[in-house]
C-alpha cells in the first residue's frame, strides 16, 4: 500500500499552493472559466514526503490523482468557494519521465509520463458525454450511466419498471469539453531516413483549444491503450495515446541544442578566426566541387537576419528566401540534402509529391470521429527553421499559390469547413528548380524557364542559376574531385566489409579533401547560438554604403530604361548584411559586410537580371520574363494593329506589320516573335491565316 491518501495531499496543497488555491478561488468567484491548479513536480512534489508521493503518482496515476482531486477539495481558501471539480496538473517532470514517441512501450500503459513533440493536427472542440442521463418512457425516471469509451453506452432497461424504452437526454447529461491532437516526434531529432513517429493525445476541460498545428509541446499525461478494430471485431494488437494532464507549450528557439561551455568557447574561438567565411563555405556540402557564392549564400539563409516589429505593428520578416535554378546533374539536391544535416530545424520535401496539405496547411476530416481537424504541413513544422523544397517548379498551379502568403507574411491562413485559422511559417525557404527544356537557355530569361509566377519568383531575395557549361580547367579539377571522392567511398567500404588493407592514417589523409572543414554538429550549434543571441544592428557607415549602392543603380534607370532594382531587393541586402553579421557574432552591421552581400546580390542580378539585347541590368526581366526593350516593342506593335486596323475589315496583313514594324526600328525575326507571344497569351486574334486584330477589351 502506498501512502497516499486525500488528506495527505491537502497537507501538500496547504504547505505549498495556498497563494495559488486562493487565487483559483477568487477566478471562479468572479465567474472565470479556468478550473486548473498547477503543480511543479521536480520543485515542490518531488521534495514532499522524500519524493515518495511523486512516486506514486508516477507509478499508480489514476488511483493518486483521484486522491489529489478529493484533497484540493478539503483545501479552505480566503473566498470560501468550492473548489470541487478543479483538477491538479501536473508539469515539469524529471527527465527521467520524458520519453521519446518511439520509446513507448507495454510497460508505460497506466503510467504518468512527459512526451515532447510538435502538433502536426488538432480537431475542433466539441464536448464529450462524461455521464448520460437517459429518461423512462414508462415511468419517467432519470437513468444515469456514466461513459467511458467514444461509443455512447445505453442502460439495457429502466432500472425503476425494467422497460427497454428509454430516450437520451443531452441537456440533462455531464460533458467536458474535449479535443484530440497528434503529436509527432521533432523532425531535426531524426536519423536520415527514419519515419517520424506520432502519437495522439486527448485533451480535456479546460486544456481543450489550447494548441495551434506547429506548436512544439512538452504533454503530460497517462499512458493509455485501446484495441484495434471497431464495434464487436476487437484486435489483439493496441493502440497508444496519451490522457493529457497537462500541456507546456515551448516557446524557445532551438531550445532542444544543449550547448556546454565547451562549445561555447569553440564557436568563440571560430567567430574570431580570420577566415570564419571561407570555412563555413568549406563546411558546406564539401563533396559538392565549387558553387562557393551560392555556399555563402546558403550560410547567409542558414544564420539569417533580424526579424523586426515596428511601432505600428507592421512586422519584417528576417528570413532570406533562395531559389536554385540549374541543369541537371549539377548537385541541386545533393546541397538541399545537406543543408537539411546541418540546419538547426529542417524540413525536406518535393515539389512534385507534395500537395498543398503538405506543404502548407489544410482542415481535413477526422477518420476517427468525423470531426474537422487543422493538419500543419512542411512549412508550419518548419517554422524557425528552414524549409527545403525540391522541385519547387513541379508543384500544382494552386499549391504555388499557398506559398505566396507563406513567403511574405510568414503565416498561412486556412477558412475551410468553418475553420478559420492562421498558422505560423516563420522559414526561411531553400527551392531548387529545374529548367523547362532540360538545360538552362543562357539568352532566355529565368521567368520563362520555369514553371513559376513572377509574383512567386519575386519573392525570393536572390536566385542562382547552376550552368554545366564546359571549362576544361574547371572540369579537371571537378573529375578530379569526383574520382577521388568514389575511390575514397570505395576505400572505406572495402575496410568495412572485406578486409582492412587500408590503415586509418592512409584513409584520413585521403579525406581531408572531402571532410568539413568545421564538425556539421559543431556548426548546427554555432548558427543556434547565433541566432538565439545575435541581433545585429546597421552601422551609419553601412546604411550609407547600401544608399550608395540602391541609388547608383536606380539612378542608371532615368529616360524611359528599365528598373534594375527595387525595393524589394534593397529589403534583402539588409536581410543579407545582418546574417553575414551573425556569422561573425557581431552586434554591429559593419561595411564589409554590406560590400560581401553586395557582391552576392551582383553575381545574383548578373546571372538573371541582365537584358541580353542592352546588357543593362533589368529586374522586371528577371521576375516576369519581359525585358523594358521587349514591353516598348509589344507596345509599339499593338499600335501598329490599331491603326491599320480600320482599313482591314479580316484582320491586318502580317506582311503589312512586319512592314511598318521595320520602319519603327524592329527586326522582321522579332516583330514576328511577339505577334506569336501576343497570340499565345489572347491579346490579338487571327480571323483568317495570316491575318492579325487585338482582342477588345469590353
Amino acid at each position: 500500500m502506498g501512502i497516499s491518501s486525500p488528506a495527505l495531499w491537502t497537507e501538500f496543497f496547504e504547505r505549498y499552493y495556498r497563494e495559488e488555491i486562493n487565487r483559483l478561488a477568487y477566478k471562479l468567484k468572479s465567474g472565470g472559466d479556468g478550473r486548473s491548479l498547477y503543480i511543479n513536480f521536480v520543485k515542490d512534489l518531488a521534495i514532499f514526503q522524500e519524493g515518495k508521493l511523486g512516486e506514486e503518482l508516477i507509478e499508480r496515476p489514476d488511483e493518486v490523482l483521484l486522491h489529489a482531486e478529493k484533497g484540493l477539495v478539503n483545501v479552505t481558501n480566503i473566498y470560501g468557494v468550492s473548489l470541487e471539480g478543479c483538477k491538479p496538473r501536473f508539469y515539469a517532470l524529471p527527465t527521467a519521465r520524458k520519453i521519446l514517441i518511439r520509446d513507448l512501450r507495454a510497460e508505460h500503459i497506466g503510467k504518468f509520463l512527459a512526451i515532447e513533440g510538435i502538433v502536426r493536427k488538432v480537431t475542433e472542440v466539441r464536448p464529450r458525454i462524461v455521464q448520460a442521463a437517459f429518461a423512462c418512457l414508462n415511468c419517467g425516471s432519470i437513468n444515469i450511466v456514466p461513459q467511458e469509451d467514444s461509443q455512447l453506452r445505453q442502460p439495457f432497461e429502466c432500472s425503476k419498471c425494467s422497460t427497454k424504452k428509454l430516450i437520451f437526454l443531452p441537456d440533462q447529461s455531464v460533458s467536458v469539453d474535449s479535443q484530440r491532437l497528434k503529436v509527432q516526434e521533432y523532425p531535426e531529432n531524426l536519423r536520415g531516413g527514419e519515419q517520424p513517429q506520432t502519437i495522439d493525445v486527448i485533451l480535456e476541460g479546460d486544456l481543450a483549444g489550447t494548441v495551434n498545428p506547429g506548436d512544439r509541446v512538452v504533454i503530460n499525461g497517462i499512458v493509455r491503450a485501446k484495441p484495434r478494430g471497431v464495434g464487436q471485431r476487437k484486435m489483439t494488437h493496441m493502440d497508444l495515446y496519451i490522457e493529457g494532464n497537462s500541456v507546456e507549450i515551448l516557446h524557445q528557439e532551438y531550445e532542444e541544442f544543449e550547448i556546454t561551455d565547451k562549445d561555447r568557447e569553440m564557436i568563440m574561438q571560430l567567430a574570431m578566426s580570420e577566415d570564419i567565411y571561407e570555412r563555413i563555405i568549406r563546411s558546406i556540402a564539401p563533396s559538392i566541387y565549387g558553387h562557393e557564392d551560392v555556399k555563402l549564400a546558403i550560410a547567409l539563409q542558414l544564420f539569417g537576419g533580424v526579424p523586426k516589429k515596428l511601432p505600428d505593428g507592421t512586422e519584417i520578416r528576417g528570413d532570406i528566401h533562395i531559389l536554385l535554378v540549374g541543369d541537371p546533374g549539377v548537385a541541386k539536391s545533393q546541397l538541399l540534402r545537406y543543408v537539411h544535416r546541418i540546419a538547426p530545424r529542417s524540413v525536406y520535401t518535393t515539389g512534385k509529391g507534395t500537395t498543398t496539405a503538405g506543404l502548407t496547411a489544410t482542415a481535413v476530416r477526422d477518420e476517427v470521429d468525423g470531426r474537422w481537424t487543422l493538419e500543419a504541413g512542411a512549412l508550419v513544422l518548419a517554422d524557425k527553421g528552414v524549409a527545403l523544397v525540391d522541385e519547387i517548379d513541379k508543384m500544382r498551379k494552386e499549391d504555388t499559390s499557398a506559398l505566396h502568403e507563406a513567403l511574405e507574411q510568414q503565416t498561412i491562413s486556412i477558412a475551410k469547413a468553418g475553420i478559420n485559422a492562421i498558422l505560423k511559417a516563420r522559414c526561411a525557404l531553400l527551392g531548387a528548380a529545374n529548367p523547362k527544356y532540360g538545360r538552362f537557355e543562357k539568352y532566355t530569361p529565368v521567368a520563362e524557364q520555369i514553371d513559376m509566377s513572377p509574383t512567386l519568383l519575386s519573392r525570393f531575395d536572390l536566385i542562382f542559376v547552376l550552368t554545366d557549361e564546359p571549362d576544361e580547367e574547371r572540369d579537371r579539377r571537378l573529375v578530379d574531385h569526383i574520382l577521388h571522392s568514389h575511390q575514397l567511398g570505395e576505400m572505406l567500404e572495402r575496410v568495412k566489409n572485406v578486409s582492412a588493407e587500408y590503415d586509418e592514417d592512409y584513409i584520413k589523409a585521403r579525406a581531408v579533401r572531402i571532410v568539413p572543414e568545421i564538425d556539421p554538429e559543431l556548426l548546427r550549434k554555432y548558427i543556434a547560438y547565433a541566432r538565439k543571441t545575435v541581433y545585429p544592428v546597421l552601422t551609419d557607415e553601412a546604411k550609407k554604403k547600401i544608399e550608395e549602392f540602391y541609388l547608383s543603380l536606380r539612378a542608371s534607370a532615368k529616360d524611359n530604361s528599365p528598373v534594375p532594382i527595387t525595393a524589394r531587393q534593397l529589403e534583402s541586402i539588409v536581410r543579407l548584411a545582418e546574417a553575414s553579421a551573425r556569422i561573425r557574432l557581431s552586434d554591429r552591421v559593419e561595411e564589409e559586410d554590406v560590400e560581401r552581400v553586395l557582391e552576392v546580390m551582383k553575381r545574383s542580378l548578373m546571372q538573371i537580371a541582365v537584358d541580353p539585347e542592352t546588357g543593362k541590368i533589368d529586374i522586371d526581366f528577371a521576375i516576369s520574363g519581359t525585358s523594358k526593350t521587349q514591353r516598348d516593342r509589344i507596345m509599339v506593335i499593338k499600335k501598329i494593329i490599331e491603326n491599320l486596323e480600320e482599313s482591314h475589315e479580316n484582320g491586318v496583313p502580317e506582311e503589312e506589320i512586319l512592314r511598318e514594324a521595320e520602319m519603327e526600328g524592329i527586326e522582321r525575326s522579332k516583330a514576328k516573335e511577339i505577334l506569336s507571344k501576343l497570340k499565345q497569351h489572347g491579346e490579338v486574334y487571327t480571323p483568317r491565316y495570316g491575318h492579325y486584330k487585338l482582342v477588345s477589351r469590353v
